[in-house]
Order: C-alpha cells, then sequence, then structure tokens
C-alpha cells in the first residue's frame, strides 16, 4: 500500500503502523514541521479486531475530534518548540512540548522526540512521550507511549502529522 494521506495511515492496523514507523526517517530539518500540521490519531493499542477500532478511526476523522494537531516551530536543525491544538468549542492551545533529534526508545534509530517535560504542564501530560518519523514527504507517524518509567514507556496509540499544508 502506498502511503499518501492521513486517510490511508488510518486504515492501517496497530503492527503496520509500527512497521512503517520502523521504515521511517528523520528529515535533515525539522523546519518541514513548522506552521500547523494537522494531526490524525491513527489506532490504539488492544483494540485492532474489534468494532472499537473502526468507531475510533471513525471519531478520529470527524472535524468535531477534540486534537487539531500540533503547532510547531524549529530552533534549529534538530530542535524547536511546539504546542498542541484542542478544539472544544474553540481551539486553543495547550501541553507545551520541545523538540530534539535523538535515538527513539523504540528500537534505538533516531527520531524527532516531543518532550512534554516543560513547565505549567501538569503531571500527566509529563508523563507522555511521543515521537515521529517521516513516512512520506511532509507525513509523519509516531507512537504516543506513556512512561511508566523513563527506560519503560508503553505504546498506547499511533498519531500522524500532515505537514503538507
Amino acid at each position: 500500500m502506498t502511503v499518501t494521506t492521513l486517510d490511508d495511515l488510518s486504515e492501517m492496523s496497530f503492527d503496520e503502523l509500527g512497521k512503517l514507523y520502523a521504515a521511517g526517517s528523520v528529515p535533515p530539518d525539522l523546519s518541514v514541521l513548522d506552521n500547523k500540521p494537522k494531526g490524525r490519531m491513527l489506532a490504539v493499542r488492544g483494540v485492532d479486531n474489534t468494532p472499537l477500532a473502526s468507531v475510533l478511526r471513525a471519531a478520529a476523522k470527524l472535524p468535531v475530534f477534540p486534537w487539531d494537531g500540533k503547532s510547531m516551530t524549529a530552533t534549529d536543525a534538530h530542535s524547536g518548540d511546539g504546542i498542541n491544538r484542542i478544539k472544544l468549542g474553540i481551539t486553543t492551545d495547550w501541553f507545551a512540548f520541545k523538540t530534539r533529534v535523538e535515538p527513539s526508545v523504540v528500537d534505538g534509530a533516531d527520531t524527532i522526540v516531543l518532550d512534554y517535560e516543560q513547565p505549567g504542564n501538569p503531571w500527566f501530560i509529563r508523563q507522555i512521550h511521543d515521537e515521529l518519523r517521516e513516512v512520506a514527504p511532509g507525513l509523519f507517524v509516531g507512537p504516543a507511549m506513556w512512561k511508566r518509567s523513563e527506560a519503560d514507556p508503553v505504546n498506547v496509540l499511533w498519531f500522524a502529522l500532515d505537514a503538507r499544508g
């Protein structure tokens, strides 16, 4: 399957998204993510092959889904700042993060880490570990993980960002 859109990605299973992420790469300059890439929740751990999977995928495509994506700005080729866009009647920016390129906790290869351990974020947001890799020009996939400990995060779901405008 050739992956070119968020809809293509949303048809993939949790395991297929893992393989796609493993084959992805880090762009030479994080400014490709600048501005406001559109986000999509793709697959949740443990619900593939259940009726809930199709319900979650359909809900994530709706214009009323609360998570809209991320607003990001590179500070240099390998780091930057960002914040999530949440729609609850109006769009608000919540939960700031820093980006940097470092080895993935998933496989040790380079990835873009979204670091939520920032002043002002509540404790439960600081427990999130997100990563991103480019899987097609301007299209990024990553795991959203819950940190049981620094060395042992568990992948809860896959998400994507479309930075092509």
